[in-house]
């Protein structure tokens, strides 16, 4: 599958990979590809996918990257994103007069407006197909609903995480990792939800990625509380460092001693 790109559809769209045939992309570049039974419009996120490239199916054609953006795709790419505000707005009075126990999220037309798609979320599930029905008779085009869960949510809209960067679903993540209470705690993390829970409302996606490291760099360290004996005397362990793979230890006069575990690897 040599040449093939990977590429975020839209501004919310999933990322696929498309055969670049001869084309030099670069990240960031906005393309128009083929997609369904049209044309759509993407920002490449990994100009060479290597490794991750997936297998060819020998039974369908991989979809192409037509060109590159030209000005002229740029501003229908702008005047779609306004059309999508109306479509917004209508879609959210069709809502009402059906009754239907969902919250709009978002709406965006395809590249050749044969298309648009409505992200919502919802508790449960809803019959929108009266919905889909009046939407069609509205814009004349396929309608496409689709459902979301929270976290895509704050990805379409984006901010910033409480260590003060950008949201790490917003900025680089590609997809969405399982997150588990376990991992907090193996990072040693207060187990408060607000402190551990992203704009979502769920636990923040950086405890699934720097889970492995911590597990990996706290192999082998004794807990907080637990007894363990240092080179002059026993003690409980007070705090543990994981980075610095240093153990603080109250011995049992109350003297607060630290323990380096570099040094116990390396049979100090």
């Amino acid at each position: 599958m040599d040449g093939m790109i990977r590429v975020q559809l839209r501004d919310s769209g999933a990322t696929q990979f498309y055969q670049a045939g001869n084309l030099t992309l670069k990240e960031g570049d906005c393309v128009i590809v083929e997609h369904d039974r049209g044309l759509d419009y993407g920002v490449v996120v990994q100009p060479a996918c290597g490794r991750s490239c997936p297998k060819a199916d020998p039974k369908e054609a991989p979809k192409r990257i037509i060109r590159l953006a030209r000005d002229s795709d740029l501003k229908q790419i702008e005047d779609n994103r306004a059309r999508g505000k109306e479509a917004f707005n209508a879609c959210l009075k069709k809502i009402a007069e059906h009754k239907l126990d969902m919250k709009l999220v978002k709406a965006e037309y395809s590249f050749d407006r044969s298309k648009i798609l409505f992200y919502f979320t919802s508790d449960g599930r809803v019959d929108f197909r009266n919905l889909v029905k009046d939407l069609a008779k509205i814009f004349k085009a396929r309608i496409e609903l689709r459902q979301i869960g929270v976290r895509d949510e704050a990805r379409l809209f984006g901010g910033y995480g409480s260590c003060g960067r950008e949201l790490c679903c917003k900025k680089f993540l590609k997809d969405f990792e399982p997150v588990t209470i376990k991992m907090a705690k193996e990072e040693g993390l207060p187990l408060n939800p607000p402190k551990i829970s992203g704009l979502c409302g769920r636990l923040m996606c950086c405890l699934s990625y720097e889970y492995e490291t911590y597990r990996i760099l706290s192999k082998g360290l004794p807990r907080e509380g637990e007894h363990v004996n240092t080179p002059t005397a026993k003690g409980k362990v007070f705090s543990v460092n994981v980075f610095k793979r240093m153990v603080t230890v109250q011995l049992e006069d109350g003297t607060l001693v630290e323990v380096s575990y570099k040094e116990k690897e390396h049979g100090k």
